[in-house]
């Protein structure tokens, strides 16, 4: 049993085992203590002022035997549609059930050690709220070992915004758009670094698919492969100009995005031919289903190729030169991409 406390210092949502009286920061190692009440009951309800809730599924991860030939394997999944908003998209929960389906079918992820977040989702804490996707977050790096292998797939809205701590390139921060972030506010760059990118230790994957609009380093991982349309590619350096940490604790993090940070990412029809869904997770289940993803290289050029040819059917984000798209890929460091095999 585990209780949900924030750490004292950060912030950042911890799992406290029953009975421990203090816990360590994975992010910023701060030391967070626990004071029960004499003689009290344990309670495994948030440690957070406000009326009292049920137990989030966060607090109770599907439980794993230590790794030994058999690798772990966790993923999180969020979908939002911003159903009755001026917001509203059409293909993003259908995104992300696609993805369900091809983690569990094509790569043995165990329905068990997946976590939806949907409008869909009955449980209050699986509604992709700025608070429950933080949370997710956190679970899905938890107690990570050596061989593990993890994947946070997100379709939704996207945006950027003015830097403000000196750390981007471009000079802009890019984010993510929880179902509330017109309230709550939205999950900038620097907030998902912290939580997924830099706690992770050696031995451990970390796979992101992220499908939004701006999103090319919405990771903040220091290289991006930048890549023309005859396939040849060179890494670029995005370390911070302000020297701040932003690579792993020894892990291994990947990222494909659906496009670059000053472009679309397009909600259509006009890929599969029967309903909507995300460009670029349409590509990259395409890619996989039809045999194009032996590598990262050959992955990432069927997905450009597949969303450039079909650019002249999606009017939206169409034009002269086709749709105005090109799915990025980054990581924490460089790589051959035509020589590393693909796998989650």
């Amino acid at each position: 049993m585990y209780m949900l406390v924030n750490c004292s210092n950060c912030r950042t949502p911890l799992q406290l085992p029953s009975g421990a009286t203090l816990i360590r920061c994975g992010i910023c190692h701060h030391i967070t203590r626990i004071a029960y009440p004499r003689d009290a009951p344990f309670s495994h309800a948030p440690s957070l002022p406000g009326p009292p809730v049920a137990p989030s599924p966060y607090f109770h991860a599907p439980h794993f035997a230590p790794p030994s030939s058999q690798v772990r394997k966790k993923a999180v999944i969020v979908g939002i549609s911003y159903r009755h908003s001026r917001h509203e998209l059409r293909g993003c929960i259908n995104d992300a059930k696609c993805m369900k389906y091809l983690l569990i079918s094509k790569f043995r992820f165990p329905e068990s050690s997946i976590l939806m977040l949907t409008e869909e989702e009955t449980d209050p804490y699986r509604i992709p709220t700025r608070k429950n996707m933080l949370s997710a977050l956190s679970w899905l790096v938890q107690e990570c070992q050596p061989g593990d292998s993890l994947v946070f797939h997100y379709s939704g809205h996207g945006s950027r915004q003015r830097d403000d701590n000196g750390d981007e390139v471009d000079g802009y921060d890019e984010i993510l758009c929880p179902l509330d972030f017109e309230t709550q506010g939205k999950i900038v760059d620097d907030e998902i670094n912290a939580i997924i990118v830099r706690p992770l230790p050696a031995g451990v994957k970390l796979h992101a698919i992220i499908d939004a609009c701006h999103s090319g380093t919405v990771l903040d991982l220091p290289f991006l492969c930048r890549m023309n349309r005859r396939g040849q590619y060179w890494w670029e350096d995005h370390h911070p100009r302000s020297g701040v940490w932003k690579d792993t604790n020894g892990g291994e993090v990947i990222s494909f995005s659906g496009c670059d940070d000053d472009q679309n990412s397009a909600d259509t029809s006009a890929l599969s031919k029967i309903t909507s869904t995300g460009a670029m997770t349409f590509c990259f289940i395409q890619a996989i289903e039809s045999g194009h993803a032996a590598t990262y290289g050959s992955m990432l050029y069927a997905m450009r190729t597949a969303i450039r040819d079909a650019g002249g059917s999606i009017p939206d984000l169409g034009g002269m030169g086709g749709l105005i798209q090109e799915p990025q890929l980054t990581s924490n460091q460089p790589f051959n991409v035509y020589s590393r095999p693909f796998s989650l």
